[in-house]
């Protein structure tokens, strides 16, 4: 069975499904030894006057983010098909696909890394080089890449996804206590500055002090 190597391709700026453009795409010699996959959730910690615990109320899911180590090496030994390339060469390759600046969309490319199982959607988020063998004249002969890519979502995956916590979506909730309407506009919408619309369109006079159990409702953003 052949090697399929792990894969990083440009995504068609603004697809939607993204989509990748198999043109603009790098394949690594040497795949990772390994890679490792983070997420993250988000809670608020904020605490109210007189509060013992924090309740940690959920706030957010963070974008999913992926690192890992490659390899480029520049001296033949490694096996594959045609010429060997220069160590140089290669970085600047894999810099078109992941880190340069395109200046039509004014932002890096969205890339795909695909490998196995793996099929991540994200942008580099860091990228570091270390150059560990040398020709006589001092070109670079191998180089270690560290890499890591935050996730995104597009518009279509994040409806789909995010469903009752998007701010297209209406909310209901339960007020418990020490909610304020500043800090539920914050945790629903990201913004606490939507309260005074929140507040009308529930009709309540009093936003300050809101009684454990009412039912609030809250208005997809326009």
């Amino acid at each position: 069975m052949s090697k399929q190597p792990l894969t990083i391709t440009q995504l068609v700026p603004n697809s939607d499904p993204p989509t990748p453009d198999t043109g603009k795409r790098f394949k690594v010699q040497i795949n990772p030894a390994e890679f490792t996959h983070s997420r993250e959730i988000r809670y608020n910690k904020r605490r109210t006057q007189g509060q013992n615990r924090n309740r940690m109320r959920f706030s957010a899911v963070e974008p999913d983010s992926i690192s890992f180590s490659l390899v480029l090496d520049g001296t033949g030994a490694v096996g594959g098909e045609g010429p060997v390339v220069e160590v140089v060469t290669q970085l600047e390759q894999l810099c078109r696909i992941v880190y340069n600046y395109d200046s039509s969309a004014h932002e890096p490319n969205h890339v795909q890394v695909a490998w196995g199982t793996l099929i991540f959607n994200g942008r580099l988020q860091s990228f570091s080089t270390q150059y560990t063998l040398f020709k006589p004249s001092g070109a670079p002969l191998r180089a270690h890449c560290e890499m890591s890519f935050m996730g995104f979502a597009s518009n279509s995956q994040a409806n789909l996804e995010a469903n009752r916590s998007s701010p297209d979506l209406s909310h209901s909730v339960l007020v418990v206590d020490g909610d304020t309407l500043p800090l539920l506009c914050l945790r629903i919408y990201g913004d606490a500055r939507y309260y005074p619309e929140v507040a009308a369109f529930n009709g309540l006079r009093e936003f300050r002090r809101l009684p454990a159990g009412l039912r609030l409702h809250f208005p997809p953003l326009s």
